[in-house]
């Protein structure tokens, strides 16, 4: 009989890992981290979208689909390479080291990475010029208008250039456009610089991790930000007119959790023009996705087969339409582009057969969430058919505790009301105390070929560890963080414990940056 293949993993978005300025970054804490999945042969490193946030800090509403995050960009290593001098970075001042204040990393790390470009900009040695001007060249397709679309958002102070820019600015007319290019040259050199530093370190972790016999799971959204460069630049392809305004938005309709559904307020795009392109936007979205990271994960997968459109006038997404959209030509060409996809579609809620076929004639694995499985059939009774508990996953599923939009599995169970609890440990053969350790091991020895787990049930924490409430903006969203000494031996004991006896220790197949 032939040995399944069966990988496993850790969710830890990079701004959750340790460092010393503040939030995450890409150079010794993402070393750190992936030391330790590599000692326990855990083969997976799932990451949240890697984009430039905006407000609220989601990485579900970036600034590009293309750019990276400048706040990752590892201090230390820009020392080392000689654009900081140590005196910049020697006072740093004492951020929380479990959390992110991200007005406050913003203060001091912005200034400090502008310091850097510009030295860079001044000093830099010939053959690293070089390889910046290649960078800036391969790159120029979308490098170009975002280091013009972030001169502009610190010009006007405002992201939303639909209504707060220059409207010949807004409508991009070739005069306004010459204008602010040679208006705010220094400024859009700068902003080149630090994504050429942020994709530098990036290669170098994940060159990296690969040494390690780690791969990196990506995470893209459907949708592009209303208040983004991708809306300004190429509005062509979205239903918004040519002043900027959007005359239908993304949503999803009236359920059970909510009564006048959730207007999430995203433009929503206009396929045809999209398919009249040859769909020539989302081939080069994927390209770069796939150098960034090895397998991806696409948020609201069934938004590929038909999506909850709102007229953009109403305050709710009560009296939206389901609108068809052309998935599976799109992944028709994708296939021809790049051959295999390694896709991992988030086809939770409520899906149809029809996002179903797409899904699997694709032969994309689908997400299984373990805290979705318990439901009651009376005192003590659990529904055996529940396709969200881990005797009934299939092989081909990415089987989950939770993601990043979840309670953690213990601020999960301790919600739950004493009937609740009760199915729960009824299922899993266990106490109170164990139910975060057997729900993950239930993960690990299920039938899915993938299973991962968020990194805050590795260390069994609680609901204050959550990395995001839905329908809520700022508190404590996106800021939670890992200290160091949570990422040690006892870390590293807990997977290879959770991992070996199912032989979870598969290494994907990755190809070399």
């Amino acid at each position: 009989m032939n040995k399944k293949i069966r990988y496993s993993g850790v969710l830890l978005h990079p701004t959750s890992l340790p460092g010393s300025s503040g939030i995450g970054d890409l150079g010794e804490p993402g070393r750190m981290f992936i030391d330790m999945l590599s000692e326990a042969s855990v083969g997976l490193w799932q990451i949240l979208p890697l984009g430039p946030v905006g407000f609220g800090n989601s990485p579900y509403a970036v600034r590009s689909a293309f750019a990276g995050n400048e706040f990752l960009i590892s201090l230390d290593e820009l020392l080392d390479d000689g654009y900081l001098d140590l005196s910049d970075i020697v006072d740093t001042p004492h951020f929380p080291v479990d959390s992110v204040a991200f007005q406050e990393v913003e203060s001091y790390k912005f200034p400090l990475l502008v310091k850097a470009a510009s030295k860079f900009l001044a000093d830099a040695p010939l053959q690293e010029r070089k390889e910046f001007d290649a960078f800036c060249s391969e790159q120029a397709d979308w490098l170009d208008d975002y280091a013009l679309y972030r001169a502009m958002v610190d010009h006007y102070g405002d992201s939303r250039w639909f209504s707060a820019w220059d409207p010949q600015l807004t409508k991009r007319s070739k005069e306004a456009l010459a204008y602010w290019k040679k208006e705010k040259n220094r400024e859009i050199s700068v902003w080149k610089v630090l994504q050429y530093f942020f994709f530098k370190q990036w290669r170098a972790l994940k060159d990296y991790a690969h040494a390690k016999n780690v791969a990196i799971v990506g995470d893209i959204p459907i949708f592009v930000a209303a208040d983004s460069v991708d809306a300004w630049s190429n509005r062509k392809y979205l239903k918004m007119e040519e002043d900027g305004r959007s005359s239908a938005l993304s949503g999803v309709p009236p359920d059970a959790f909510s009564s006048t559904g959730q207007l999430w307020g995203n433009p929503v795009y206009d396929w045809d023009a999209l398919k009249a392109d040859g769909f020539s936007w989302w081939i080069r979205r994927l390209e770069h996705q796939f150098v960034m990271t090895d397998m991806v994960r696409i948020d609201h997968f069934r938004g590929f087969e038909a999506y909850w459109e709102v007229p953009a006038d109403h305050t709710t997404a009560e009296y939206g339409t389901w609108v068809k959209a052309p998935g599976q030509e799109l992944f028709t060409i994708l296939r021809q582009r790049f051959g295999k996809l390694s896709v991992i579609a988030e086809d939770l809620g409520v899906i149809t057969p029809e996002v179903e076929s797409l899904r699997d004639s694709n032969g994309f694995p689908g997400m299984k969430i373990v805290q979705f499985a318990f439901n009651s059939l009376g005192p003590g009774l659990i529904d055996p058919d529940n396709a969200y508990l881990p005797h009934n996953y299939d092989e081909v599923c990415v089987a989950y505790t939770g993601t990043h939009d979840n309670d953690t599995t213990r601020g999960w169970y301790e919600k739950l009301d004493e009937g609740m609890k009760d199915i729960v440990r009824r299922y899993l053969s266990c106490s109170d105390d164990g139910v975060v350790w057997h729900l993950m091991r239930s993960v690990m020895a299920s039938a899915a070929q993938y299973a991962i787990v968020p990194m805050q049930d590795v260390l069994n924490l609680g609901g204050s560890a959550r990395m995001n409430q839905p329908g809520t903006c700022g508190g404590s969203n996106w800021a939670w963080r890992v200290t160091e000494s949570q990422l040690g031996e006892a870390s590293q004991a807990t997977l290879i414990a959770l991992t070996q006896p199912f032989g979870r220790n598969a290494v994907f197949p990755v190809e070399s940056s």
